[in-house]
């Protein structure tokens, strides 16, 4: 008779053909989520127009998806860890794709913001458990890298609604860059057949036929026995209120500090996003350049996530994220300042490394903070909270710029939030992460 450690055969594994078919799968899922969430501010000009609304009216079309995100991550996340991670991940996909389509059928603001805000719940929903995943199944020594590699694909379905947005809207009207969206409902059955299940929501299923062939797919030397069982952490074989969890085995303070990172981040990821060509133009730089702009922040933002992914499996990922909100603080208040144009574009691709990028690599920390079995309510739960912070920022910063104050002043605000998310992280607990070394439950036994 065996006794596997299912997590212990996960972080050593080597990389192989698994774990690049679960990065694609993951990474394609949320190219597909970028794009959906890209795609209303492209079409935001075109929709205006067509649909006569105002825009303060279209910034509310646009921001129902927000809200929609913000009750997707924490709901959609904890039910994953009910119903299991891969039919969570499916029914997010079904969410964000059918209803971004259904928008585009739309002919009315409110029956458009109703839409939208359903597809949000897929599209902040899909978030949390595709991290669980990838966090779950990567080799340790890569597993920082390969989750914020996957979450560059944001960038990616970001750039692909550009592309696609310039050339349908002209020839085809906005509409036809929503219904483009419905198009991976299609992938669902591949997923539902490549997506390999929680290892953890395996074993508390009693499924170990499923078990035996991921683990052999994990480690190609391992020959499954009849009397073969499968162990793990205590914690991983809890049931019931997983959210109450997040509170317990002294994880309650980390868990707040981690909400506080999550709502930090991305209100600067947001303030940026929303306000950073307007400000910049009122510093006298053309549309043109402004909008040049908004690129580098987000090809910043591609180097800094697969860049501090990469530091975060060399070095201790908690004071790699410290070091990376502490350069949000800083590149973000000299945005404020005179300087030269190529000092100013290095200053945003900084600004887009240690926002976006940043928030990136603090899903990664979550997700190995947690123990697996709650992982995908530890990650929702973390991002819906943050997701307010995301729906504040706009309506902040946008006060702050119809009161006129010095650039500066617009530049220190955003950068504020980035000093409270350094104390933030450089407080929470780690020894109480999943990675601290923890007894395992009793085996679970195949019988006959």
């Amino acid at each position: 008779m065996r006794h596997i450690d299912i997590h212990k055969t996960a972080d050593a594994a080597k990389f192989n053909g698994f774990h690049a078919s679960l990065l694609l799968w993951c990474a394609l899922i949320i190219i597909c989520d970028g794009y959906d969430l890209a795609v209303a501010g492209i079409a935001v000009p075109s929709i205006m127009k067509d649909m006569g609304v105002t825009a303060q009216n279209a910034g509310f079309m646009v921001s129902s998806a927000l809200f929609g995100m913000m009750f997707g991550a924490i709901f959609l996340g904890t039910l994953a860890d009910r119903i299991g991670r891969r039919w969570a991940i499916v029914i997010c996909l079904a969410l964000f794709s059918v209803f971004t389509a259904a928008a585009g059928l739309t002919h009315d603001p409110y029956v458009f913001s109703v839409m939208r805000f359903l597809a949000g719940l897929g599209i902040g929903g899909v978030m949390p458990n595709v991290v669980a995943q990838m966090t779950e199944y990567s080799p340790r020594k890569i597993r920082a890298t390969m989750v914020t590699l996957m979450f560059s694909g944001y960038a990616v379905g970001g750039m692909l609604a550009a592309v696609l947005g310039k050339g349908l809207i002209e020839q085809h009207g906005w509409q036809s860059v929503f219904l483009a969206a419905g198009v991976p409902v299609l992938l669902i059955p591949f997923v539902l057949k490549s997506m390999p299940e929680s290892m953890p929501f395996l074993v508390r299923q009693g499924r170990l036929e499923e078990l035996k062939a991921i683990v052999l797919r994990l480690d190609p030397s391992y020959r499954p026995q009849a009397g073969d069982s499968f162990a793990l952490p205590a914690v991983d074989r809890a049931s019931g209120a997983p959210v109450g969890k997040l509170f317990q085995e002294g994880r309650a303070f980390s868990t707040i500090m981690f909400w506080v990172a999550f709502f930090m981040c991305l209100f600067m990821v947001y303030a940026l996003s929303s306000w950073l060509t307007k400000l910049m133009a009122g510093a006298g730089y053309s549309l043109g350049s402004a909008l040049t702009f908004v690129l580098v922040l987000n090809f910043g933002a591609v180097i800094g996530a697969v860049g501090g992914g990469w530091l975060a499996d060399r070095f201790h990922i908690k004071y790699v994220l410290v070091a990376m909100y502490a350069l949000a603080a800083v590149s973000i208040t000299l945005l404020g300042y005179p300087v030269s144009t190529p000092v100013l574009f290095l200053l945003v691709g900084l600004a887009g490394a240690s926002t976006i990028g940043t928030q990136i690599v603090t899903y990664a920390y979550a997700g190995q903070f947690y123990p697996s079995a709650i992982r995908s309510t530890g990650i929702g739960w973390a991002s819906g909270v943050g997701r307010s912070g995301a729906i504040l920022a706009p309506i902040v910063i946008g006060t702050l710029v119809g009161m006129q104050l010095p650039l500066q002043q617009n530049f220190l605000a955003i950068s504020i939030p980035a000093v409270v998310a350094t104390i933030a992280v450089s407080l929470i607990r780690h020894e109480r992460s999943a990675t601290a070394p923890l007894p395992l439950a009793g085996a679970v036994r195949e019988t006959a």
